[in-house]
Formats: C-alpha cells, structure tokens, sequence
C-alpha cells in the first residue's frame, strides 16, 4: 500500500496555520509550502473555504493585496490555537508511539 493512497490525515486549517507561523502568504505561496512540508496537496477551493472559516474565527487576517495576490498572516488568536493543537498532537503521537510498541512486542 502506498501511504499517498491514505489521503490526508491533517486537518487543513492546522495545516494553513502552520504554514502562516512562517510569516505571511497568498493562497498558491500556502499550497505550495503545505506540500514541501506535509506532502499534501490542498485544491484551492478546500484551501480558500479553509481561509474563510479562519478568518471568521479570527486566527488569521487578510493583508493588503500585492500584484493581485492576498496575502495572509496569523494572528495572535491564531498562535495560541495553533500551539493548543501542537500540544495536542504531541499527546496523540506519544501514545501513538507507545501503542505502536506494544503491538511490535506481541
């Protein structure tokens, strides 16, 4: 089974806000981060609905567009949900990875 074939495990506002945490970006810059890091590649209309629903939430803001491109950056709210779900991730793979060694010891 190839791993590609599992589609993606990440939620994609977790995956836009990590790419913000890098500084501010325009929708295609995000994507193409997003998939050097993650190896996942987000359709534009799954990343721009993404987009919607966190600004709405208020953890990133639109920047004064450049050349015809909107950038984005995190905002203070954004950083501390986005540290919230790091530490939650991290929870998940410590027990992922104590499940995973006593299934390798059976």
């Amino acid at each position: 089974m190839r791993y590609e074939e599992l589609g993606r495990f990440a939620d994609v506002s977790f995956l836009i806000l990590a790419s913000l945490t890098s500084g501010p970006k325009h929708g295609y810059a995000m994507m193409e981060d997003i998939r050097e890091f993650s190896g996942t590649q987000l359709e534009p209309g799954t990343l721009y609905g993404a987009i919607a629903r966190l600004e709405k939430k208020g953890w990133i803001e639109a920047l004064p567009a450049e050349n015809r491109r909107r950038p984005y950056r995190i905002t203070t709210a954004g950083i501390a949900a986005f540290r919230e779900q790091v530490a939650t991730l991290q929870r998940v793979t410590t027990v992922g990875k104590e499940r995973l060694a006593i299934w390798e010891g059976s």
